[in-house]
């Protein structure tokens, strides 16, 4: 599969995390990229959540894709924290970070970050969660992901879509309460994807009749709003050192569970046992096959969306694919 451009933060998890309210001047050398008085704001944040007032020790910038800065920030006597930073004007976007995470969290299914905290300095937006420490991978972590993730597919509303927008990577992405899941995933979506690749001027051929002919991959299945992760390729999964698995970074909306599954697919890291343990609790429907192409177009569009290059050739071929069963 194609490698993806951007690579979203890796974060854990610990309990009974508790907090500081001073800061050394040697705890960090950032070359300026986190100023004094950003970190004095976050460290008061935390420390009005947490309840304990503690002592940063470090702060060091951590790999974390092209869309936030991401930071580890270490305290006296205390365990460990993840920060994300962005722009003020992406501070919605951490609050429905923040949101899905607890959403995630309250169906008791799959492990996610605590969210600690979020706000913004006078030049930033922030979110704050627990740092989790990656652990390995097998099987039996892959097969109780896919349990666990079909579980969590099982949690459902009354509607598709969310109570508020959120993103993908960096993309807006709009989640109004809609009855039906074809006209959601046709306009809110698809649609979407294409009049922003539009503005950057790429037209898809055929994209009309795509649109027009969607009902033909919904004939004889008619899926039930899932709670979704929404934006989960391998680097958005992970296990702790005790062999947990975990999932972040979500992008979260109630929607079709298949669109979860199949961007899975699309860069690869999960194995077969991940998909045996999923079908064991929660088996696929008929027709799948076909359908993975139709979800994973949306992904292919908002990676040419974010970063070009030449994913408007595998939207391209994902279109004359699906196409095939429309003509």
């Amino acid at each position: 599969g194609v490698n993806r451009v951007s690579k979203m933060c890796l974060i854990f998890l610990r309990k009974d995390v508790t907090i500081c309210s001073t800061i050394s001047k040697k705890s960090w050398n950032l070359q300026n990229s986190f100023p004094l008085e950003d970190l004095s704001i976050i460290t008061d944040a935390i420390s009005r959540k947490i309840g304990e007032s503690i002592s940063i020790t470090s702060v060091q910038p951590v790999s974390g894709g092209c869309i936030n800065e991401c930071f580890r920030i270490d305290s006296e006597g205390y365990p460990t924290f993840f920060l994300k930073k962005n722009c003020l004007s992406f501070l919605p976007f951490f609050e429905a970070e923040a949101l899905a995470l607890k959403e995630i969290k309250s169906s008791d299914t799959v492990r996610v970050p605590d969210v600690i905290c979020f706000g913004k300095t006078a030049q930033h937006s922030f979110l704050v969660l627990e740092f989790m420490e990656i652990g390995g991978n097998s099987d039996s972590i892959q097969k109780n992901l896919g349990r666990q993730l079909a579980q969590m597919h099982r949690s459902s509303k009354e509607y598709f879509g969310w109570e508020t927008d959120n993103c993908i990577g960096s993309t807006p992405q709009p989640n109004p309460k809609t009855e039906n899941w074809v006209s959601f995933y046709r306009d809110f979506r698809l649609l979407h994807q294409f009049n922003l690749a539009e503005k950057k001027g790429r037209l898809f051929k055929n994209k009309s009749d795509l649109l027009e002919g969607i009902d033909v991959f919904f004939h004889d299945y008619s899926p039930h709003p899932s709670l979704l992760h929404g934006d989960l390729w391998g680097g958005n999964s992970g296990s702790t050192q005790a062999g947990e698995p975990f999932i972040f970074d979500p992008a979260s909306y109630y929607g079709d569970r298949e669109t979860d599954l199949a961007f899975t697919y699309m860069f690869g890291g999960f194995s077969s046992a991940f998909y045996l343990g999923y079908e064991k609790i929660y088996p696929l429907d008929k027709g799948f096959h076909t359908r993975k192409i139709l979800y994973n177009l949306y992904h292919e569009l908002n990676h040419f969306n974010l970063f070009g290059g030449g994913y408007a050739n595998s939207a391209e071929s994902s279109i004359n694919q699906l196409m095939k069963h429309i003509h």
